[in-house]
């Protein structure tokens, strides 16, 4: 199993360098945790650290206080070297410092390797089939969507008011769902980011956007479409 190291900048653990841990890992303040940690605001058992597809996968489990990767709140998230760990009062940076070097190194142009380990590219092939997500687009997506609707959940299954909404990919290996997670997280980020800056004129029902802001949400439309194309046509996101 591949190994993982982590070295805590913040709290009462702070300087200790846990190194090699083998994977699967559990971090936590309870005895039986393969990496314990004395902070009363961590969790019995807070994160679990497992490989998946040779990616490092994090999970958070239920914490109280929750998990943030890089300053972000998170369930579940792909870790690369040099990402940092909050939880509770502590901070933990993920990676050796060879590991976190070639990171940097790639990422800068100064590596010879095309890839550092733990890295990924940003696209990769689709890994789920296209029938999971587009059967039954046409008749499921002909319906309004307003903000004050309300999102319900039945069987596994989602509804918006009372039209059931198309259903997401089952069964997901760790990996693809920490990639699915952090693609709605990033188009999320970006449409908050867009739209926080509306000026609503209330006498004309009118909303207005800066044209910066307009632009990102046409890149974000944009990012949708060819992601929704190479869910059946993998290939078009080399063209």
């Amino acid at each position: 199993m591949p190994a993982v190291t982590f070295q805590i900048l913040e709290g009462i653990d702070k300087g200790r360098v846990y190194r090699d841990l083998p994977t699967p890992v559990t971090i936590g303040r309870e005895e039986g945790n393969v990496l314990r940690l004395n902070d009363e605001r961590v969790s019995r058992f807070h994160v679990k650290i497992q490989s998946d597809n040779n990616e490092i996968i994090l999970t958070d489990l239920d914490s109280t206080n929750g998990t943030r990767v890089n300053g972000n709140v998170v369930q579940i998230r792909r870790l690369r070297p040099g990402d940092r760990v909050h939880v509770g009062r502590s901070i933990l940076l993920y990676g050796s410092e060879a590991e976190i070097r070639a990171r940097v190194e790639t990422m800068t142009g100064t590596g010879t390797s095309p890839t550092a380990p733990g890295m990924a590219t940003w696209f990769q092939p689709a890994t789920v089939p296209s029938q999971t997500i587009v059967a039954g687009f046409d008749s499921e997506l002909d319906f309004d969507l307003q903000p004050n609707d309300k999102i319900t959940a039945s069987g596994g299954n989602l509804y918006l008011n009372n039209r059931p909404l198309p259903l997401l990919p089952q069964k997901l290996t760790p990996s693809q769902a920490a990639r699915l997670s952090e693609m709605l997280e990033f188009l999320h980020r970006h449409l908050i980011a867009a739209t926080e800056l509306t000026r609503v004129n209330e006498e004309t029902s009118q909303v207005t956007l800066g044209i910066a802001d307009w632009q990102r949400i046409l890149g974000v439309q944009m990012l949708l479409a060819r992601y929704v194309r190479a869910v059946s046509d993998p290939d078009s996101l080399d063209r």
